[in-house]
């Protein structure tokens, strides 16, 4: 009887540590399972991922192989043209280079040309004044013309009087008589010269103009004036060279 009792006992014991293994085992898994919710382990297999990534790009091609004839028309075509495209770069500063030059060229010898005229204006003048000044004297009352030049469109002679007689010479410049060596008279124009000079030996300057279109063959000048309204001086000069 006590046999027995002993081995309910023990089957009792062990009943309830097995269920208590079972409850812990039940309830361990539960709480395992919902800590891993949402957490996937990651696909590591090459064969299913070459297949995904077929099923993904359905319409994707391979690349393209070129063959060896088609690879060198390409090269040769670039290699052409890019030696065409430097050719004509070449060609189109060349001519620039050129143009640049010619240019260059043609403003020296504007330059040279422009000085050449101007020296040999100036060494015309230089010439025509080393026959200055031309004098004519009459009763004590002296006229000169000191200088001859070019301005603008007129050759202006300068013009010196002086009166060192004893009485005042009066001048009316519309009888200034200008001819050329043809004879031909010629407009003139006067400019800071005197109505009346005193006769004291002052010095008074002044200009004649005259257009140079009235000169175009003429080679000398002839001047002459006398006082008004006696007119009773006569001052002539001759041989005035004509610049130009």
């Amino acid at each position: 009887m006590k046999l027995n009792s002993t081995v309910a006992l023990t089957l009792i014991l062990l009943t309830m540590m097995l269920g208590s293994g079972f409850v812990s085992g039940l309830w361990g898994f539960t709480l395992g399972h919902e800590a891993l919710k949402g957490v996937s382990q990651p696909d590591v297999s090459p064969t299913k991922k070459l297949a995904t990534d077929k099923q993904a790009n359905p319409g994707k091609e391979g690349i393209a192989i070129l063959s060896e004839e088609e690879i060198l028309s390409v090269v040769n075509d670039y290699v052409n043209g890019k030696g065409k495209e430097e050719a004509e770069q070449e060609k189109k500063e060349k001519e620039q280079k050129q143009e640049q030059e010619a240019e260059t060229k043609a403003e020296n010898n504007e330059s040279d040309r422009a000085e050449s005229e101007d020296n040999e204006d100036e060494e015309q003048i230089a010439s025509a004044n080393e026959n200055f000044p031309i004098k004519s004297q009459d009763r004590g009352v002296v006229v000169e013309v000191v200088e001859a030049k070019q301005e603008g469109g007129s050759m202006l002679l300068k013009v010196n009087l002086q009166n060192d007689g004893e009485e005042v010479v009066r001048f009316l410049y519309s009888f200034l008589d200008v001819r050329d060596d043809q004879g031909k008279a010629l407009s003139a124009i006067t400019e800071g010269l005197p109505g009346e000079l005193p006769a004291n030996g002052e010095k008074f300057s002044g200009t004649v103009r005259i257009p140079t279109a009235l000169l175009e063959d003429s080679q000398q000048l002839s001047m002459a004036l006398t006082d008004y309204p006696d007119q009773k001086l006569q001052l002539k000069l001759s041989d005035i060279p004509v610049v130009r």
